[in-house]
């Protein structure tokens, strides 16, 4: 009945459980249900993530932690608001969607100048390298460029040097915006600041939506897959859908942190980064898809949540969205 909020059938049964017999120990929750203890231990931190139960043993008893649930006033309804603001979220996405693709659809079969198709499907990332190597080369007047994700390896800096710089050299205008978890690693770090000191921007965000590379107004890059970069890319010639991704470029890019200076701290005390984590726990996501939004270790992330909670002076996962939300910082 609760599947809509997140709950799968097999966690329901844990949670009506203790809901109805409350302080119950992990062993006669096992034995209640007739289930495995692992099996239970997964419904259990699936109901802390879920701010229905308290993510902290209430004690033990007989040497088994007891769990208690919290108050379903106060939980329920907030699980409710959640899913209603990501179904509102969802709709809206699907609107710009459909917007999009009626521009791609109505284009679809045109040629833009110089004989290119609209819409050209690179397969792989070899054919995706491929064709960027040809477009810095081709590069006019400007180059924008989305790359979220941390640390950039070797080969992939070693291989953009010598195009980054010839593109500078003939005046093409490079923007870039990084991650913040990029600041983090150092070769990748002087490899921007390189091109920072040849005349290329560099700024950086919290989160990127995807990675994308525009080039002279004309041309923009798409992955295929947002979360599988190694599928391809779609090469967009459409003025409509190339202006469309440099209005995105160009909103991201007034917001974000120029590379010169550390992100700030807002008026809470929060820094871009920890804002961005506190929006992403609320909106849902568990600690382990908060890390890979934010580009960091899953490590990095339970750290800057322990800080928070302590920041806050709470104990658990539910009574930090609560003080969160009481402070206004989500």
């Amino acid at each position: 009945m609760l599947e809509v909020l997140g709950l799968d059938a097999r966690t329901e049964l844990v949670y009506r459980l203790v809901l109805e017999e409350p302080e119950l120990r992990l062993d006669e929750i096992v034995a209640r249900l007739g289930r495995s203890e692992d099996d239970v231990r997964r419904a259990l931190d699936q109901l802390a993530e879920l701010c229905l139960l308290d993510d902290a043993p209430h004690g033990t008893e007989q040497g088994q932690p007891v769990f208690r649930a919290l108050d379903p006033a106060a939980s329920l309804p907030f699980l409710l608001s959640r899913r209603e603001a990501e179904l509102a979220r969802q709709q809206r996405g699907l609107e710009v969607a459909r917007d999009a693709m009626s521009v791609l659809t109505t284009d679809r079969g045109r040629r833009a100048g110089g004989g290119f198709d609209v819409v050209k499907r690179l397969e792989g990332l070899g054919a995706v390298r491929e064709r960027l190597t040809e477009l810095a080369e081709l590069a006019r007047a400007e180059c924008l460029s989305l790359l979220p994700g941390g640390a950039q390896s070797p080969d992939t800096l070693e291989a953009s040097w010598p195009l980054d710089r010839r593109a500078l050299e003939r005046g093409v205008r490079l923007r870039s915006i990084y991650q913040d978890s990029f600041r983090n690693d150092p070769p990748t770090l002087r490899y921007v600041n390189r091109l920072g000191s040849l005349g290329a921007e560099n700024r950086t965000l919290p989160t990127l939506p995807l990675v994308m590379v525009v080039v002279d107004g004309e041309v923009a890059l798409v992955p295929l897959d947002p979360d599988d970069g190694r599928a391809g890319a779609l090469e967009l010639r459409s003025k409509g859908a190339v202006a469309v991704a440099r209005m995105l470029f160009e909103q991201l890019w007034v917001n974000a942190t120029p590379l010169c200076s550390a992100p700030a701290r807002d008026g809470n005390g929060l820094t871009p980064q920890e804002d961005e984590l506190l929006s992403l726990l609320a909106k849902g996501h568990t600690d382990a898809t908060a890390a890979r939004r934010l580009g960091v270790s899953l490590r990095t992330v339970r750290r800057m949540n322990a800080e928070l909670t302590a920041r806050m002076q709470v104990r658990s996962r539910f009574q930090a969205g609560a003080e969160a939300a009481r402070r206004g910082w989500v």
